[in-house]
């Protein structure tokens, strides 16, 4: 546990009383029964983390005309409790929750004594967590609540700890003996048995009584038209390629697509292959500037292009009815998958820590054909953003949604070239989370009305926007669609207990 300096702490413990209980944030008293603590720790760890502070009571308990400072209770007010709820971190949960961060900050209580405050920050697990004895527990706006047996399975395969991919599905195995499988066989050198017995052999079928079926990944790899099969038990496996006129998607009763979607089927290694021609010759072939007459073209490296598409096929979530959809605009390529980000990953970390592998076995299988279209090892996407970089473009721009009928993630890839200011006023934005005119005219050795014009040019590329509810005196900026670092906790006083 690290322990800040007292003068460290006076700040802290500011902002702190001037912050109210939201999903990832929850103060607590600590008492002899700190089950509700434990529960916190849960849903923190199945949601998308939080901050849990110890010692400090909930604002809504505050009476009227009572001070802030009269919230500070301290872990002084039971330590033997405070020692019991460290212990019970570290044995009630199933699995064990590792990404744990404490933080000790000294203080004056609110009886004048001096004591302590903790925090401990629960980073967003890539695990499903229950409380031994207690259940599973997911984060609400401002508090807890209990997930059913099927609202946990479901986080499970959201998470990513269950593929759909594993799961058997009632298709006929004659459907699978295709091409796509003889190349399969060959490269990997299946020679003994039946079709079936190899299959059951390399973990691709299972035996469900005297029955034998395919898991879905077999049908995904082998089949001919996989999708057109799993249509029929509500999931969908194809790609749609479409080329907008401009920069944007008309919501109109004529699309305004220069020419009509494409739809990509087939085995998946033929699917991708397929489908990275079809993207890589559609921006070869440039595009007239909407409204100009000029011709522009599309300047992203090849190897970028593909990583793109590949990953959206092998870490998509095969249980959900929506293809994967190819999008070209004049100045960006989109790249939309099925599925939220699995395990801890988020759109803050993935240019870093890279890709989870929702999908192993279909991944792993992939690998086996002639000409591999991954080598599985999770260097793809640090590759992109260094590609991006030496290319003196934009970095990939990752978002999630969940606010559709179907989930999804879309990595946007930008027709443009990054000003030399960008990687630091970027690297400011990760550490602070946001930024202000003043701070780029200090970064970037500008005046305020070249930063004004710096600000806009990044807000028009859609890396920053304007953050709501400021005027324009106090205004700041932060990258959109991203979790940005909680100024109550910073990276430099992490530490694992």
């Amino acid at each position: 546990m690290i322990d800040l300096s007292p003068a460290q702490a006076v700040s802290r413990i500011a902002m702190l009383l001037a912050a109210v209980e939201s999903r990832s944030l929850d103060f607590k008293r600590i008492s002899a029964k700190h089950g509700r603590m434990i529960e916190t720790v849960c849903a923190f760890a199945n949601s998308e983390g939080g901050l849990l502070v110890i010692g400090i009571s909930d604002a809504k308990d505050l009476k009227p005309g009572a001070k802030p400072h009269s919230r500070l209770y301290g872990i002084e007010e039971n330590p033997e409790a405070f020692d019991d709820f460290r212990c019970q971190v570290m044995t009630r949960f199933s699995p064990a929750i590792e990404r744990l961060h404490w933080l000790r900050l000294p203080c004056a209580l609110r009886d004048g004594t001096a004591g302590h405050v903790v925090m401990l920050r629960v980073e967003k697990s890539d695990q499903v967590h229950s409380v031994i004895g207690d259940g599973t527990w997911t984060r609400m706006d401002a508090s807890n609540r209990e997930l059913t047996a099927a609202e946990s399975t479901e986080l499970s395969y959201r998470r990513g700890v269950r593929s759909a991919v594993n799961d058997t599905v009632p298709i006929a195995m004659d459907l699978l003996e295709t091409g796509a499988w003889q190349r399969f066989a060959a490269a990997r050198g299946l020679k003994n048995g039946s079709f079936v017995e190899q299959l059951l052999r390399i973990g691709l079928a299972e035996k469900a009584g005297a029955d034998v079926l395919p898991r879905r990944a077999a049908v995904l790899l082998f089949a001919d038209a996989p999708g057109s099969l799993l249509a029929a038990h509500d999931s969908r496996a194809d790609l749609r390629v479409l080329v907008y006129d401009g920069k944007q998607a008309v919501p109109d009763a004529t699309p305004n697509l220069r020419k009509p979607q494409a739809t990509v089927r087939g085995p998946l290694i033929d699917l991708i292959d397929a489908a990275v021609k079809l993207v890589l010759a559609e921006l070869t072939r440039g595009m007239t500037l909407s409204g100009s007459g000029f011709k522009g073209r599309h300047v992203y490296p090849e190897r970028v292009v593909k990583e793109a598409i590949v990953n959206a096929v092998i870490h998509r979530d095969y249980r959900l009815n929506r293809d994967i959809f190819v999008r070209i605009f004049d100045d960006r390529i989109e790249v939309e998958s099925p599925g939220v980000f699995p395990g801890n990953i988020t759109a803050t970390s993935i240019g870093r820590a890279g890709s989870f592998p929702r999908n192993s076995l279909l991944a792993q299988n992939l690998r086996e054909f002639p000409v591999a279209p991954n080598i599985d090892a999770g260097e793809g996407v640090p590759m992109m953003f260094a590609e991006m970089k030496q290319a003196n473009l934009y970095p990939p721009q990752y978002r999630q949604s969940t606010d559709g009928a179907v989930e999804s993630v879309t990595v946007t890839l930008l027709n443009l070239s990054r000003p030399s200011a960008w990687d630091e006023v970027s690297d400011w934005v990760d550490r602070h989370g946001s930024i202000a005119n003043a701070d780029v005219v200090r970064i970037a050795s500008v005046d305020t009305l070249k930063a004004s014009k710096m600000l806009k040019s990044w807000c028009d590329d859609g890396v920053l926007e304007p953050l709501a509810g400021r005027g324009k005196r106090n205004m700041a900026y932060a990258k959109p669609a991203r979790e940005v670092q909680d100024p109550l906790f910073s990276d430099a006083e992490e530490n694992n207990d």
